[in-house]
C-alpha cells in the first residue's frame, strides 16, 4: 500500500458501541455541568460557540472537556433520560465525560460509545456532517479510521489491586477497581498510586443521577477507607424546611448527603476543603474532586491530585488508590503555557484575580499555565482562591503557577511552552464578557467558592455600619467550620444584625429557589466562577466586581454601568 493510500493511525475505543448519527463538532471544550441542560441536552453555556445546539443523539466531538468535575453526573443523567450523545469523540486526554460514560455503562447499563482519535483524524471527522461507528471502524464521508480497544492489562497493579479486581473485597470494591483501572488505561497511566485523603463532589442534587448513584453504591455496601470530606450540597441541611424548600426536593437532597455520610464521608459540606484546619501539605498525594478545590490544592498548597470527575472520587475513597497520571510526576506539573501580564493596571483591586483566572483558562484550556508579571503584588489566600476558581471554569487543567506566589512557580516551563501577552485591554474584554444586565442590583452573592473567615471580616468592615438598600439582599455561602468560628467570635451575629444572610452547607452553584431569591433580575458577585455559570444556572443576569464594589452596590442598590477606573471605566 502506498503512503498516499495508507490507513491512518488507529483510534482507541474506550467504551465500545455502534452509532450512526449527525456530527456535532465543538472546537472549544465544553463543561457539561453548567454548560448542558440535563433535562433537554441543549448547550446552555452562553459563552460557548455551540450555545443552543443539542448534544442528544449526536456524535459529539471535542478536543477535550473543561470546567466542573460534575460534568460526569450530567452525562449520566442524560443517559438515563435517553438524551445522551450517540457517541463521544476526543483527541486529547479527557477524564470527566469518560468517567460519566463508564458509570452510565457499568452501574446503570446505558453504554455511551467513547473514542480517542489522533488529531488529524479528529479534524477530518469534524468537517463531516454524519458519521457511522462500528466496533472496529469509524467512517464518514470519504474517510475511515480503524479502531483498537484500550486494554487495562497495560496498567501495573499490586497484589491487593488484583485481589480487589477479582472480587476479594466484595462487588462494590470490585466495581470501583474496575472503573479506576479503566480510567488509568484511558489516561495512559502505567499504574496506580496510594492517596491519603479524598473529597467527594457528586453530592449536589442537580439531577436525579447523583442521588441514584449514591444510594445504589450505599446499597451495594460501599465504604470509604481513607479520610474523606464531602462537598457543598443543595440545601442548608438543618434549616431547609424553615426556608420554604419544597419537601420533595429537600428530602431528596438530604438523602443524597446522608448516603455519602453513611459511606463514611465527613459531613463538612464545603466546596473549599482547603479552608479546613487540616489542609493537605506540599507533595501529599490526595484524591480530590471539585474543580476549584483541585486547582487550589495543586497550585497553592502544592499537594498532588488529578481533577477527578464526580463518582471516581468515591471509587478512589473506597480504595485509597488513584491512576498515576502526569500531575503526580515532576514533569507533569510543568507549565506548558506562559501568560505574561504585560502592563499591570495601576490601582487594580481584587477583581483582577477572577478576571485573570477566567482569561488564563481561555488562553490555556488544556494545559498548565505560568502567570508572570504579578510578582510585585501581595495576593491573599482569598485572591488565589478566586483566581483558581475562575480558571477552572474555562480550563480543563488541574493547576496553574503564579510567579512569585505559588510554591512550584520556579519550575522551568516545558520545552515549547506557548507564550501569551495580555494587558488591560484583555482584562477589560473579560470584564465585558462577564457583566450583563442592568445597574439595579437585587442580590449580592458572595461565597463561590465558600467564603473564608477573613472574607466575612472584610464584609463587616466594608459595611462600616451601613445596611443593604431596600430591595437588595446580601447572601454569603460558607462551610460549617467557617460558620462555627464566625459564631464563636460574634461575627455571625453582627453580620446578621447588619442585614447579611449566612447560609451553610450549600453554595451558589447548587442553590435553587426559594433560597435563591425568586425576584432577582440582576445579581452581583465577586466570583468569576459564579459570574460565568449564573446566567445558565439561574436565568438571571450577573455582574462581576471586587468585594468592596459588591458591598458598595449592596448599600446603594445600584452598580456603575461600566468597569472600574483601573480598567478604563
Amino acid at each position: 500500500m502506498s503512503a498516499a493510500t495508507a490507513e491512518p493511525a488507529a483510534g482507541r475505543v474506550l467504551i465500545p458501541g455502534t452509532a450512526r448519527a449527525e456530527v456535532l463538532a465543538c472546537h472549544d471544550g465544553l463543561s457539561f455541568w453548567g454548560g448542558v441542560d440535563p433535562a433537554t441536552g441543549r448547550i446552555i453555556d452562553i459563552h460557548h460557540p455551540c450555545h443552543g445546539r443539542s448534544v442528544a443523539g449526536r456524535i459529539l466531538l471535542m478536543p477535550t472537556s473543561r470546567g466542573s468535575c460534575s460534568g460526569s453526573g450530567v452525562l449520566v443523567e442524560l443517559a438515563l433520560a435517553g438524551l445522551a450523545p450517540a457517541a463521544l469523540v476526543f483527541c486529547e486526554a479527557e477524564e470527566i465525560l469518560t468517567l460519566g460514560a463508564l458509570v452510565a455503562d457499568r452501574v446503570f447499563g446505558h453504554p455511551i460509545p467513547l473514542l480517542s482519535l489522533p488529531r488529524a483524524a479528529f479534524d477530518r471527522l469534524a468537517g463531516a456532517a454524519h458519521a457511522r461507528l462500528a466496533p472496529d471502524r469509524l467512517s464518514a464521508e470519504g474517510f475511515g479510521i480503524p479502531l483498537e480497544a484500550a486494554a487495562i492489562e497495560a496498567v501495573a497493579l499490586s497484589a491487593r489491586d488484583r485481589a480487589r479486581l477479582s472480587g476479594a473485597e466484595g462487588p462494590a470494591v470490585r466495581l470501583a477497581m474496575e472503573v479506576i483501572c479503566r480510567m488509568a488505561a484511558a489516561a495512559g497511566a502505567g499504574g496506580l498510586i496510594d492517596v491519603r485523603r479524598g473529597h467527594i463532589d457528586g453530592c449536589i442534587l442537580a439531577h436525579s443521577a447523583n442521588l441514584r448513584f449514591a444510594e445504589e453504591m450505599a446499597r451495594r455496601g460501599a465504604r470509604v477507607v481513607i479520610p474523606t470530606t464531602i462537598n457543598a450540597i443543595s440545601v442548608d441541611r438543618e434549616n431547609w424546611r424553615r426556608q420554604g424548600v419544597a419537601a420533595d426536593f429537600g428530602s431528596r437532597a438530604s438523602r443524597l448527603a446522608d448516603a455519602y455520610v453513611a459511606m463514611g464521608a465527613r459531613p463538612v459540606f464545603t466546596c473549599a476543603p482547603y479552608l479546613l484546619d487540616d489542609p493537605p501539605g506540599r507533595g501529599e498525594a490526595i484524591g480530590w474532586s471539585e474543580s476549584n478545590a483541585v486547582i487550589y490544592a495543586n497550585s497553592v498548597l502544592g499537594a498532588r491530585t488529578a481533577k477527578h470527575p464526580d463518582y471516581l472520587d468515591l471509587f478512589i475513597a473506597m480504595t485509597g488508590r488513584a491512576p498515576a497520571t502526569g500531575i503526580h510526576s515532576e514533569a507533569g506539573r510543568a507549565a506548558a503555557a506562559v501568560i505574561e501580564l504585560a502592563d499591570l493596571p495601576e490601582g487594580a483591586d481584587d477583581l483582577l484575580w477572577p478576571l485573570l483566572g477566567w482569561l488564563a483558562g481561555r488562553l490555556a484550556p488544556d494545559r498548565i499555565p505560568l502567570l508572570t508579571g504579578l510578582e510585585a503584588l501581595r495576593p491573599s489566600g482569598d485572591d488565589l482562591k478566586s483566581l483558581c476558581a475562575a480558571f477552572g471554569t474555562t480550563s480543563g487543567a488541574p493547576m496553574l503557577h503564579v510567579a512569585g506566589h505559588t510554591p512550584e512557580a520556579a519550575r522551568p516551563p516545558a520545552p515549547g511552552a506557548r507564550r501569551h501577552r495580555v494587558g488591560r485591554a484583555d482584562l477589560a474584554a473579560a470584564w465585558r464578557a462577564l457583566n450583563g444586565g442592568g445597574t439595579a442590583i437585587d442580590l449580592v452573592a458572595i461565597g463561590s467558592p465558600h467564603a473564608s473567615l477573613d472574607e466575612l471580616r472584610r464584609i463587616e468592615a466594608l459595611l462600616a455600619g451601613h445596611r443593604p438598600a431596600d430591595g437588595t439582599e446580601v447572601i454569603v455561602t460558607l462551610g460549617r467550620d467557617s460558620l462555627r468560628k464566625a459564631t464563636a467570635e460574634g461575627l455571625a451575629a453582627r453580620l446578621a444584625d447588619a442585614g447579611v444572610r449566612l447560609l451553610p452547607d450549600l453554595c451558589w452553584c447548587s442553590m435553587t429557589e426559594p433560597v435563591f431569591p425568586a425576584r432577582t433580575r440582576t445579581l452581583m458577585t465577586n466570583s468569576g466562577k459564579y459570574a460565568h455559570y449564573a446566567p445558565a444556572l439561574t436565568g438571571r443576569q450577573a455582574r462581576l466586581a471586587s468585594l468592596a464594589d459588591c458591598i458598595r452596590a449592596a448599600v446603594r442598590g445600584t452598580a456603575p454601568a461600566g468597569p472600574p477606573a483601573w480598567l478604563g471605566g
